[in-house]
């Protein structure tokens, strides 16, 4: 209750501010877990016997594997090509594309809540079309933005940036339009303006941590 009190004042005072170090802390979180997830799928993997009865998470994930097999070598690269323990680097960018992407959902959601008023006559109209022009307009740009400021920001270029959308752009898109409508349909629903982008943000850190998967198994 008292994080919920500072909060609400932080975002008084300072809303966009508020919002981008909120995002940037839930991305940072996001690609923890995402690093995390990876880290034991390959521990797991590589260890002798394989995968042991009594590690839950790691059967879990092979389970995950087995019912969406993945390309040999898609996310778990040779072990000459393993990435460190913990990527520090992909965990900064994670979390500056979440402060720098703050601003302009914040903006969004703004122009949205102007468009599409809620009111105590009318509620639920108003919100599913929010969510169509959300997920019309808003989400193809947000993950074309994503994929490129992750690209670039890990060196690559004009080529890198193009192979990344043939191969990963779409498959993300279609797996958004499966999550998305459903969380922003009981988001701009039921939530005060100042708490949407955090619920988005929290209930993200899954998704998040996908995006982290699918870009990094596309360098692997």
């Amino acid at each position: 209750m008292r994080l919920i009190q500072k909060f609400n004042s932080a975002y008084a005072d300072k809303p966009v501010l508020t919002t981008m170090v909120t995002n940037a802390v839930l991305g940072g979180i996001a690609d923890t877990v995402a690093q995390t997830l990876t880290s034991i799928r390959q521990r797991a993997i590589r260890q002798p016997g394989g995968i042991s009865k009594d590690d839950f998470i790691a059967i879990e994930i092979h389970e995950l594997d087995k019912k969406n097999p993945l390309p040999q070598g898609e996310l778990i690269p040779p072990s000459m090509r393993l990435p460190p323990p913990f990527d520090f680097e992909r965990l900064t960018r994670f979390m500056a594309y979440g402060f720098i992407m703050a601003p302009i959902q914040w903006k969004w959601f703004g122009v949205l809540a102007r468009i599409f008023p809620i009111t105590k006559a009318s509620g639920t109209a108003p919100a599913l079309k929010r969510v169509a022009f959300d997920q019309l307009m808003f989400a193809p740009c947000g993950l074309a933005c994503f994929f490129t400021f992750m690209t670039v920001a890990e060196g690559g270029g004009k080529r890198a940036v193009m192979r990344k959308f043939q191969d990963v752009y779409l498959p993300a898109l279609k797996a958004n339009y499966v999550i998305w409508p459903a969380v922003q349909i009981i988001n701009f629903r039921l939530l005060p303006i100042q708490f949407q982008i955090p619920f988005v943000s929290t209930i993200g850190i899954a998704w998040t941590a996908y995006l982290s998967l699918a870009n990094s198994s596309e360098d692997a």
